[in-house]
């Protein structure tokens, strides 16, 4: 199915591996060109080179923090005008006990998963109202709909996120400027990769047995995480000419481990 989005510029923050690499590719292999920022360059490089090769489209790293001001004005020099934003980042770490989060720990998760994601809106909304073409997609998380106490550092912001995205969504949609969020659960991430090798490691078990273990405890229906390229899959669609009557919607992600009729 062709997208209708070849030639389009994207935004893509926290693009150099995990989901966010997942919907640049997805995004490269509809012809969109990307900007990538990651704070990460070495394996950010890597990332866009192999993107860029595999798909024959322009993909550009942007080696900074998209969570600071001087992140967020490098990006936006290298894209001024994009017709799509996407925005996820890395995790902050489960927390299996809330007592023991920090108040720096909160104040960089209020950072990163908020107000970054809030200022980058901000910054290219009259952009695409103007040209009366736009998408957002924001890569939050499961918990955001579903609090549990291992996810609460990161549920907690993403939840406000997602409120702030849907109210705006209502506010553009008449412009032709489409946000929507995903809500993923559990995934083949990195971040989750060396948690899950950790956990195993700990029990003297493998990965795979650890996440055997853990799907089971969680109850997700599918038995197993999901792949990242799915999350990059949907990214797309929520980007393609297809979505342009979708707005405002919290798209969960999770194999079946949450149970609700809506």
């Amino acid at each position: 199915m062709d997208l209708g989005i070849r030639g389009r510029k994207a935004i893509v923050n926290g693009g150099s591996a995990g989901m966010g690499r997942s919907a640049v590719l997805s995004l490269a292999r509809e012809g969109v060109e990307c900007f990538v920022s990651a704070r990460g360059e070495e394996r950010l490089v890597a990332a866009c080179e192999e993107i860029a090769a595999e798909t024959g489209v322009k993909v550009t790293p942007i080696a900074t923090d998209h969570s600071t001001e001087e992140g967020r004005a490098k990006i936006l020099a290298a894209c001024p005008d994009p017709d799509i934003l996407v925005g996820t980042c890395s995790p902050p770490p489960m927390t299996p006990d809330y007592s023991a989060i920090t108040e720096a720990q909160w104040r960089e998760a209020i950072d990163i998963s908020l107000l970054s994601p809030v200022a980058f809106m901000r910054d290219v909304l009259d952009g695409m109202v103007q040209r009366k073409w736009g998408r957002i997609v924001n890569i939050a998380t499961v918990a955001a709909k579903y609090p549990g106490e291992i996810r609460v550092l990161s549920g907690a912001t993403r939840a406000a996120l997602t409120n702030y995205t849907v109210a705006v969504s209502k506010v553009v949609a008449k412009h032709n400027v489409i946000i929507n969020n995903l809500l993923p659960g559990m995934h083949h991430s990195a971040f989750v990769e060396k948690q899950f090798n950790e956990r195993a490691a700990a029990k003297g078990i493998t990965y795979e047995e650890e996440v055997a273990e853990f799907s089971k405890l969680w109850r997700i229906a599918a038995e197993r995480f999901g792949d990242c390229d799915d999350v990059g899959d949907m990214t797309a669609m929520f980007c393609s000419q297809q979505a342009n009557y979708i707005t405002g919607q919290s798209l969960v992600i999770d194999g079946g481990a949450t149970t609700s009729t809506f």
